[in-house]
């Protein structure tokens, strides 16, 4: 089955990117081969060998990159290959600044956004491997007094924070990036404090994308070292890698040579700086030139220039999974690295790191066994390396043999019962999914990309019809938990998903009521709690802060608090004389949904009844798509009376909202 090339990743769009249109992409003319030694790889499955040298590369190389950076509309990127410890291409393409007509070289500066968390892993090790911390100590040893939230009963440890596994509530109230930073001096001790998340689910036991994991390590690497992070990374990885234009923060002479940032519309923006200054989980800048040193440390057992800069044993495990998600589906490396793409990887022992900053995008591939390693970077932040990525491992790192066929077990409707059930991502709280049985197979759908019939391989793997691998996970309890799911067309690859369970009943909602189900959904996903004891109120009003409240956990984007109050101006746009304290009437509610929802009109819908000017277009919209509460019914004629002044009750507020932000409306499964 031909592999499906991603053309702009869900993740990307949802946080930063959008359609770009073209541009040219010519090479820098100062672009340099350091060596032409001739290498070959191993016999491939037609038993034809493909060169891998410099000029090979390069001539192979160029036509991608003239085609990809149009395609994505990329000015500029960087393209480094080293094998056996040898540089074989560090070369630029197109412009660092197009409008100066400044080429890219290898000198060129970008910001390798998260492919610092490698970085920072390699110094915490290098702490582990002089005996100043353990990887399976309590973190909080390391912290000065600073501590870290836990609900669990298992220590949060180093081990579970450079793999991914930490178990936070909000892993991302690290990612605070904006042009404002870059000239600020934030501490990290000042931040991390005002913005500490909570340890809820067991270390060790799920995946999920981790910002603040990497900014926790790297406040542990400053505290134990006694020197700020900067300048630990300045002396103990950069300088002794001969890493002379890198840098964990910016500098003027950086920014001189960096590379400009394009957004969607192809016009350059600002760059963005981090809060805290310092970032272990994205801050770092480099060049082709110092990355191409970067990849041969791995390459040479830790080793660059005669210094040791971390031992063998640690650089074989930086690139070693200890993480999976299923033993075919490896996940994450106690280094940073991940494994994400499985499909890509043509059954070959891959780990790679991407990073992501608005206008800039980098990947760092490393193969262990072929002892070969590929980076770039460029200056959008479209998903073009994927592409690229996939074209150089189909060319030199093909499928040593095709893949077989799975064989399908049978799945009782007795085995199904523990699969069943509603699951909320760990990292995107708005992504859910839902999985019922039918016929044999367990039926997944989801609010993103569709619904799926999923096939039994053996207990726990299953494949839907795309060929498509989902794993559950069990937990401490050797209870299914979790789900991780390599659907590239799926958001849900950046993390594994957890199960909803259902909480008691409230007392005062019947189980007659039209409004039960909505009610329960929310209540399970913590949209919504008692108003009293365990009663919910359904007749109640609601304030419009309250409403709010509710309407930005609802959306799902409460697990990136820096963006809670951007969306509550957002929620607050085209409502006169907004008021927290005033009850929100539906029409209000109606348009705050409208103002996050943006949802289409699908059919012609007529108001009867009152309602305000500036509200009928969100009203009209959210009831041609479906999201109005029972008591509210559309004539075949497709006129409504909406009630638009009347208040908002409590169990109107729990209908709109899931049918808003739940996809489904399904009772969530034990």
């Amino acid at each position: 089955m031909k592999k499906k090339t991603r053309r702009l990743s869900v993740i990307a769009l949802l946080l930063s990117a959008a359609v770009f249109t073209a541009c040219s992409a010519p090479v820098s003319s100062n672009a340099t081969n350091t060596t032409e030694a001739q290498t070959t790889t191993e016999e491939r499955s037609n038993s034809a060998k493909v060169a891998f040298n410099g000029k090979e590369i390069e001539t192979f190389a160029d036509p991608i990159y003239a085609q990809k950076m149009k395609e994505y509309n990329v000015n500029g990127s960087n393209f480094v290959v080293v094998k056996d410890g040898k540089v074989l291409v560090n070369k630029g393409y197109g412009y660092a600044d197009k409008e100066k007509k400044t080429l890219v070289d290898k000198n060129t500066v970008f910001q390798i956004a998260s492919v610092s968390k490698t970085f920072t892993a390699l110094a915490a090790l290098q702490l582990v491997e002089q005996g100043k911390m353990d990887l399976d100590h309590d973190i909080n040893t390391y912290l000065g007094g600073m501590k870290v939230p836990n609900e669990t009963e298992t220590p949060l440890t180093l081990r579970s924070m450079l793999s991914y596994t930490t178990g936070f509530d909000y892993p991302d109230k690290a990612n605070f990036v904006a042009p404002e930073y870059v000239d600020q001096d934030i501490p990290m001790k000042k931040f991390m404090t005002e913005h500490m998340p909570t340890v809820v689910r067991t270390p060790g036991e799920a995946y999920t994308y981790d910002n603040f994991a990497f900014l926790l390590a790297g406040y542990a690497i400053e505290n134990i070292s006694g020197i700020p992070f900067y300048k630990y990374m300045e002396n103990q990885v950069f300088k002794p890698l001969g890493m002379d234009s890198t840098s964990a923060r910016f500098t003027p002479e950086l920014l001189d040579r960096m590379a400009t940032h394009y957004g969607p519309d192809g016009k350059p923006h600002p760059t963005f700086g981090h809060a805290p200054t310092d970032g272990p989980q994205g801050s770092i800048l480099s060049t082709g030139e110092d990355m191409a040193k970067y990849l041969t440390l791995f390459q040479q057992q830790g080793s660059v220039n005669g210094k040791q800069i971390i031992s063998k044993e640690t650089t074989k495990m930086m690139q070693t999974y200890s993480v999976f998600a299923n033993e075919l589906l490896p996940m994450t490396t106690i280094g940073g690295f991940e494994g994400y793409r499985n499909d890509l990887m043509n059954g070959h022992h891959v780990v790679l790191k991407g990073g992501n900053m608005p206008g800039h995008q980098s990947l760092i591939v490393l193969l262990p066994e072929e002892n070969t390693a590929f980076y770039m970077s460029y200056n959008n932040d479209t998903m073009m390396s994927l592409d690229i990525y996939e074209a150089l491992m189909d060319h030199y790192f093909p499928e040593k043999k095709a893949p077989e066929a799975p064989t399908y077990l049978p799945l009782p409707a007795s085995e199904a019962a523990k699969y069943t059930g509603t699951y909320l991502n760990t990292r995107f709280y708005f992504l859910k999914s839902n999985f019922t049985y039918a016929d044999g197979n367990l039926i997944m759908e989801t609010g993103t990309s569709g619904t799926h019939t999923l096939r039994m391989i053996n207990p726990l793997l299953f494949e839907d019809e795309s060929g498509n691998k989902l794993a559950f996970k069990k937990d401490h309890n050797d209870q299914i938990e979790y789900f991780y799911y390599t659907n590239p067309n799926s958001p849900d690859f950046v993390s594994d998903a957890r199960k909803v369970h259902t909480k008691p009943a409230f007392a005062d909602v019947s189980e007659e009521s039209a409004y039960k189900s909505y009610i329960d959904n929310l209540y399970s996903l913590d949209v919504i709690s008692a108003k009293s004891g365990n009663n919910f109120e359904p007749q109640e009003t609601m304030t419009q802060g309250e409403f709010m409240d509710a309407l930005i956990l609802a959306h799902g984007w409460y697990g990136f608090p820096h963006l809670i109050e951007g969306n509550k101006e957002l929620t607050k746009k085209g409502i006169p004389g907004f008021d927290r304290n005033a009850v929100i009437t539906r029409q209000v509610a109606a348009v705050m949904i409208q103002n996050l929802k943006q949802a289409k009109k699908a059919s012609e819908i007529t108001l009867k009844g009152d309602t305000d000017v500036w509200a009928a277009d969100a009203i009209t919209a959210l009831v041609s798509q479906g999201i109005v509460d029972p008591d509210t019914k559309v004539n075949d004629d497709g006129t409504v009376d909406f009630r638009s002044k009347k208040p908002l009750l409590r169990q109107e507020a729990s209908a709109i909202l899931d049918l808003a932000f739940g996809y489904y409306t399904l009772p969530i499964k034990h």
